[in-house]
């Protein structure tokens, strides 16, 4: 990418919008101060499909793993303990390592570092299953393999988001990513009823040597992937050390203005609606019956309109001002909450649940997006580690706040209060003066 060396760039100088100050992303991505053209990347395509070839089969495997656990701990201890721990060993070693694990991404070659994490995934995955075929099933070690795996995904999460600039073109990124997010999706849809298929017919040791087989794929494709070298990552002379450079992460995220409201808005929405959004299969118990089909039917509604928001994503390329697609559908997510907590017949209620799903990409993708587009590709890794982090750290903050409500209150009314607090935290968002600036700044054409 061509953006400004970083020393140029104070990221704690308040931006003027129109002013062409690079140090804000939102005025970045309007004025094109950071970024690569189609010319600069000729096999971008080649290499972009070979990369997200490679992220699908390794996710779809991940995905089985992550629906038998939870099935097999259900059926086997049916004790919330051991699902609250599983959780906690789920999440929270990620958490911690996505500190670490951006400076890393931004020292190391991305590309190795995402298959160092695989292949560890893997080699765990592998001793847990000859582990339970000799018929040593300790819960211990089920916990042990999700924290490592979780170490994993903490590793790979800002090697990958910070890769994918590398090899695609900067007006590309929206619809790549869009299509990325609908391959997520589809996962979604399909990893389910794959991991139910093999998990009954089979074992859950069936599901975690399918896992391994879909991680060296994934390998495979992804050493046959080309990358441009980051200049940082080549330069030897004077290099900055480990821990330089992870205080200088922390310093950037703390004092950028836009990157500091960005992942304080992220982590609001992931609290306020993320978290809730897993109470909604009690409210369907609660209020509209217990049948299996219901429930099936709303995570179908949910998945299905993430994959259409996705796919429209990539199709349109989204608004120029990723800003505003960023803060409407916080907006839209308030109002849909506030709808579901009213609702009373069920297929308004599936119907509501289909258009979260259908707005969660017009959030996700170009919240991401406007990232990639405009922070330094030196810096990307230890600020998609933060971004990480604040994932890893809203849901279980938010369930943990959340579930404990829901046995004390309807799940309608959370949905209702949940959502006001939406708009009004969306509300703050846009008239502070990092949100007003952010918006601005994205209106300015590009030039």
């Amino acid at each position: 990418m061509t953006t400004p060396p970083p020393s140029a760039v104070d990221p704690a100088t308040p931006p003027v919008p129109g002013a062409g100050n690079p140090s804000d992303p939102a005025e970045a991505a309007a004025t094109g101060a950071a970024g690569t053209t189609e010319a600069d990347l000729p096999t971008w395509r080649r290499d972009a499909t070979i990369f997200l070839s490679g992220q699908t089969v390794s996710l779809f495997g991940s995905m089985l793993v992550q629906y038998a656990i939870m099935w097999h701990l259900t059926l086997e201890t049916r004790s919330g303990a051991v699902m609250a721990l599983a959780s906690v060993f789920g999440f929270l070693p990620q958490a911690v390592v996505s500190v670490f694990a951006g400076v890393w991404a931004d020292r190391m070659d991305r590309r190795r570092l995402i298959i160092g994490a695989d292949a560890a995934i893997a080699v765990t995955t592998l001793g847990l299953a000859l582990l339970m075929l000799s018929g040593i099933d300790d819960l211990w070690l089920i916990y042990l393999a999700l924290a490592i795996r979780s170490v994993g995904a903490g590793v790979q999460m800002p090697a990958v988001a910070s890769l994918l600039p590398q090899i695609v073109p900067t007006t590309r990124l929206m619809r790549v990513n869009g299509i990325n997010g609908s391959i997520q999706s589809a996962m979604m849809l399909l990893a389910p009823a794959v991991a139910a298929a093999v998990y009954a017919s089979f074992s859950i040791v069936a599901v975690f040597l399918v896992d391994v087989v879909t991680a060296v794929v994934g390998i495979g494709l992804l050493l046959a992937l080309s990358v441009p070298p980051l200049a940082r990552a080549t330069a030897t002379a004077e290099r900055p050390g480990y821990l330089d450079d992870l205080v200088d992460g922390v310093r950037y995220v703390l004092t950028h203005t836009f990157v500091r409201w960005l992942l304080a808005l992220y982590a609001v929405v992931f609290l306020l609606v993320v978290a809730p959004s897993y109470l909604t299969p009690l409210m369907m118990v609660r209020t509209f019956g217990e049948e299996v089909w219901r429930l099936t039917a709303l995570e179908l509604a949910f998945s299905v309109g993430m994959m259409l928001g996705g796919a429209a994503i990539a199709a349109w390329g989204g608004l120029q001002n990723r800003v505003v697609m960023v803060l409407g559908s916080t907006f839209v997510f308030g109002a849909l909450a506030v709808g579901m907590g009213l609702s009373t017949h069920l297929w308004v209620f599936i119907g509501l649940m289909f258009l979260v799903g259908l707005a969660v990409p017009a959030f996700s993708t170009p919240s991401m997006t406007v990232l990639q587009e405009t922070i330094e590709p030196e810096r990307q890794g230890r600020v998609f580690g933060f971004v990480g982090i604040v994932m890893a750290v809203s849901m279980p903050l938010g369930m943990a706040v959340f579930g404990p409500l829901a046995d004390r209150f309807t799940v309608q009314s959370l949905l209702v209060v949940s959502g006001a607090l939406m708009f009004l935290v969306a509300t703050v968002a846009v008239v502070v003066p990092s949100g007003r600036r952010a918006v601005t700044a994205g209106a300015t054409p590009a030039s």
